[in-house]
């Protein structure tokens, strides 16, 4: 009470009555009253009051202000139990990290330890899987087990497809699951899953090829395309770990160097063969260098004899002896250096030339009008070059002669004029106009087959089969004559065309024509060396391309055609060492 005094007391000092005032104040400690304050204390406890309408009124409003005050410490106080709780969780956790883990660590360290060893998997406890598994156990939330376990199911990936290389399909497929559980799946098992069926479908036809490569090498078929080493080398190439094929390309490789080695001893041309052969199988086999050494050798001594042969073949077709009996003739000694060289060029134009010379006799004798004599060498020169033109326009010669006859005897009193007409032959009946038309249609037609390049095939459409079957109607046909002669001229300008343009295999196909239209011509030696060159060129730059299926077989090209060019011995050894 602040003891203020209403505004009439000092109107009526001589009354004072009681006053409420602030209902809201009673709950402040009673105020000490003023000394000169001459009303009685005031007792503010609720408790002592009357139980009068204005106590009541007081009492719920102390108790309101009472509530309203306190209402604001619940929330003061759920935020301070949160921050106790929350601070003690954290200290907690920073404790535990604190202490020491041993057991946790070894484990995890004998984990790696197994990982990097590769001991993946196991059931004794000591595998990386197991104690990375037992490193979670110990502590769920741990970072590195659960990377662990992953690192262990990526290494059991890398085994597996090491295992499919290897031909272990089983151990493949195992390794293939245990990553599958520890992964969850993912596209290198879905990859490893498929492969590894794959492998195991091809098992079927590794079997089937393996019983065929057998039954090749018990019937000694050792090389070729289906050959006992090239089945076994496609068993190797489907399953690289199979042992019964890589024992089989052993005894293929050691029976093919026992062919070689006995062809050897026999001076056998097929020693070449069957050392390639092995080569192509086996590069790396160990009766390679002794075979191809004693090869050389024998090489050597072959080239001696075969250069001795070639010379004494080409001297006796100087001296004119040709053929016939002996062995001191041409065709004899070119005869004797095919043998030792089979499909040598200079034996082969030996021959062509013996050819070519056998069919200048026979002109001679049909100008001397000795038919019998021009056909049978005329047969000898058929025998050494079938297809040349020379000898077709010869034939064409003798069959004109054949056609022409004497003219009857009326009397014997003039030998000397028959003998001149059947010597000089008479001129061939008159042709029909049939025949002609016929004649000027195949000459026509044959113009037509060398314009378009189409020598000697196709059989009966070519310019030489259309020549000659214009000859043989009429065999004077002086066009027809020396259409046929030109072939070999045309064609010389067809393989110098096809070179120049890299159509190795046309210049190829016109130097055959040459071989047969020409035998014998000394400038075939050149063309050969520069269509070897050729394919040798091309050898080159498809062995740097990584095509070394293609320079192997622009190297057989070359070596067909030049076996002793220095670049074919080298680029066959480059092949061979994988440069």
């Amino acid at each position: 009470m602040s003891g203020r005094r209403d505004q009439h007391e000092s109107e009526h000092r001589g009354r004072t009555e009681p006053t409420l005032g602030d209902l809201g104040q009673f709950d402040e400690p009673p105020r000490s009253t003023a000394p000169h304050d001459e009303l009685p204390p005031l007792n503010t406890d609720p408790g002592d009051w009357p139980d009068t309408e204005p106590a009541r009124r007081w009492r719920r409003a102390s108790a309101l202000s009472r509530h309203r005050r306190r209402r604001w410490l619940v929330p003061v106080l759920v935020l301070a139990l949160i921050g106790v709780v929350g601070g003690a969780l954290i200290e907690q956790n920073r404790l535990r990290n604190l202490l020491p883990r041993t057991e946790l660590n070894d484990v995890l360290s004998r984990a790696q330890q197994a990982l990097a060893a590769g001991h993946l998997d196991g059931s004794d406890g000591t595998s990386a899987r197991e104690l990375f598994q037992a490193a979670v156990a110990l502590e769920p939330d741990n970072d590195a087990a659960r990377n662990g376990l992953h690192q262990v199911g990526m290494a059991e990936i890398a085994q597996a497809d090491a295992a499919l290389q290897a031909g272990q399909l089983d151990v493949a497929a195992q390794k293939a699951a245990a990553a599958r559980e520890l992964l969850g799946g993912g596209s290198d098992v879905d990859r490893l899953d498929r492969m590894i069926a794959a492998k195991r479908g091809s098992q079927v036809q590794v079997s089937t090829l393996v019983d065929q490569a057998q039954q090749a090498y018990a019937a000694g078929q050792y090389g070729g395309e289906h050959g006992a080493g090239a089945l076994y080398r496609q068993v190797l190439a489907a399953d690289p770990g199979n042992a019964v094929a890589r024992h089989g390309l052993d005894q293929v490789g050691d029976a093919l160097a026992a062919q070689a080695q006995k062809a050897l001893d026999a001076n056998d041309a097929s020693a070449d063969a069957a050392i390639e052969q092995l080569a192509a199988l086996q590069p790396n086999n160990a009766a390679l260098p002794g075979l191809r050494a004693a090869r050389a050798q024998a090489r050597q001594q072959d080239n001696a004899a075969l250069d001795t042969a070639l010379q004494q073949g080409d001297e006796a077709l100087r001296a004119g002896r040709i053929d016939g009996p002996g062995n001191d003739t041409a065709l004899a000694h070119y005869k004797a250096a095919l043998a030792l060289a089979p499909d040598n060029p200079q034996a082969e134009a030996g021959l062509g030339k013996v050819a070519q010379a056998l069919t200048v006799q026979a002109n001679a004798a049909i100008d001397a009008g000795d038919a019998a004599q021009a056909g049978t060498l005329l047969d000898h020169a058929a025998a050494l070059a079938p297809k040349s033109a020379d000898l077709a326009a010869a034939r064409a010669r003798l069959q004109g002669m054949a056609h022409a006859k004497p003219a009857a005897r009326p009397n014997a009193a003039a030998p000397a004029e028959a003998d001149v007409d059947a010597n000089a032959g008479t001129p061939h009946p008159a042709l029909t106009p049939q025949q002609s038309a016929q004649v000027a249609s195949l000459l026509q037609q044959a113009e037509a087959a060398t314009q378009r390049g189409d020598i000697m095939l196709p059989p009966g459409k070519s310019a030489y089969d259309l020549y000659r079957n214009a000859l043989a109607i009429d065999g004077d046909s002086a066009v027809a004559q020396h259409g046929l002669q030109g072939l070999p001229n045309v064609v010389l300008q067809l393989f110098n065309r096809a070179l120049a343009g890299g159509d190795l295999v046309r210049a190829g196909q016109m130097l055959d024509n040459l071989a047969d239209l020409a035998p014998g011509d000394a400038a075939q030696g050149v063309l050969r060396q520069r269509l070897a060159g050729a394919w040798l060129d091309q050898a080159d730059r498809q062995l740097a391309s990584g095509d070394r299926a293609g320079a192997a077989q622009s190297l057989q090209q070359a070596r067909k055609l030049a076996p002793n060019h220095p670049r074919v011995l080298d680029l066959a050894a480059r092949l061979q060492s994988g440069s």
